[in-house]
């Protein structure tokens, strides 16, 4: 269970690195090390992004408190401080998860040597990018009012990765959804787990109307 877990995980670090464009399958990278350096780089720059953006939104919402608490009238400046202070928490979060996701890599890098993570991410990744827009296609249908397109990129491959967990390894749809949502937890945020979680249980649920 543990290394169909870490195979996700680094499958879904993998597909983060391809192509999304088009409907032709794009080459899957080689070099496993530098694949994973490559992501290492990418998370520590969105990290620091999202950490100035954060300091940002904290740094105007204290200027509006301090305005606020300046004026007579500071009732009327609480709603752009609330404004400024949840955008700050947010961009926190974000901060946050993806730290997390960044400091669990060198775990995955060391692990990428033992075969069956290796090869059970690799083959992952070849499932989906050879049946991408077969696989898009089936995710759009129960998406109800939605499109997949529309999706944060991290979302629509953990949705991607479920479908052929449910698909082509036989996963149990309890197993996979659950497991979806535990990367959702570390790489989206609750939006995202939200709707990955709605969607794969519509997805789980015309998949056994459609076998029985």
């Amino acid at each position: 269970m543990q290394s169909r877990t870490l195979s996700r995980e680094l499958a879904l670090l993998m597909l983060g690195q391809t192509s999304d464009r088009g409907s032709s399958a794009p080459a899957l990278p080689t070099g496993m090390e530098g694949l994973l350096q490559q992501v290492l780089a990418t998370l520590s720059q969105d990290v620091r992004e999202s950490l100035d953006r954060s300091a940002e939104d904290l740094q105007a919402a204290q200027q509006q408190l301090l305005d606020s608490e300046l004026q007579e009238q500071g009732e009327q400046q609480l709603p752009r401080v609330r404004q400024h202070l949840n955008a700050g928490l947010v961009a926190a979060e974000q901060a946050l998860n993806r730290l997390s996701a960044s400091l669990e890599l060198p775990r995955l890098l060391m692990l990428a040597d033992q075969e069956e993570v290796r090869l059970g991410a690799i083959a992952r990744v070849e499932a989906v990018l050879r049946d991408r827009q077969a696989i898009d296609e089936r995710l759009d249908r129960v998406m109800e009012g939605w499109r997949l397109t529309r999706l944060p990129r991290i979302d629509r491959d953990i949705l991607r990765l479920a479908a052929v967990d449910l698909e082509s390894f036989r996963t149990p749809p309890a197993v996979a959804c659950n497991e979806a949502v535990e990367l959702a937890n570390r790489y989206s945020d609750e939006q995202g787990r939200r709707m990955i979680n709605g969607v794969l249980r519509r997805f789980t649920t015309a998949r056994s109307a459609a076998e029985a």
